[in-house]
């Protein structure tokens, strides 16, 4: 991929990730100011909760938008193929976002929502190598498709 295209495709994915954190950090609060009162279902569940609801958003703008030129075929199984795939690499990004979450929490005393935008800065840049190397990755031509292009 060149480096002018890659640019652009991450600052895509910096424009539509911001909107998810929009996404998790409203889920976030309603949740841990509104719902629920313990240390357990605020720093635990409400963040549960809030990512599940930016991973579909964030799914949806790299289905539609970031990565579109990627996908051949568009069908009901792709989709939900590769929902399952993103939903479960950004389950991996959602554990390091946690672990950081909570180790920002004990070592800094912060309240959850600065320690949420701390820890998505570093599980941002996880999940954007698990989707541009995994989810939606490149596929390569094979030997006729390039006899074609000859």
């Amino acid at each position: 991929m060149k480096a002018a295209t890659l640019f652009k495709t991450y600052l895509e994915f910096l424009v539509t990730r911001l909107f998810g954190t929009g996404v998790d950090t409203l889920i976030l609060w309603i949740c841990s100011d509104f719902i629920f009162s313990t240390y357990w279902t605020i720093y635990v569940l409400s963040p549960i909760i809030s990512f599940e609801f930016a991973v579909l958003s964030n799914f949806l703008w790299s289905y539609c938008w970031i990565w579109k030129s990627r996908i051949g075929q568009r069908s009901t199984r792709d989709f939900c193929y590769r929902f399952v795939i993103f939903n479960l690499s950004s389950g991996v990004g959602f554990l390091i976002k946690m672990l950081f979450l909570l180790l920002f929490e004990k070592i800094f005393g912060w309240d959850v929502i600065y320690c949420n935008f701390a820890a998505l800065i570093i599980s941002g840049l996880f999940n954007y190598f698990l989707a541009d190397a995994v989810v939606f990755r490149q596929k390569r031509k094979s030997v006729s498709e390039v006899k074609e292009v000859s």
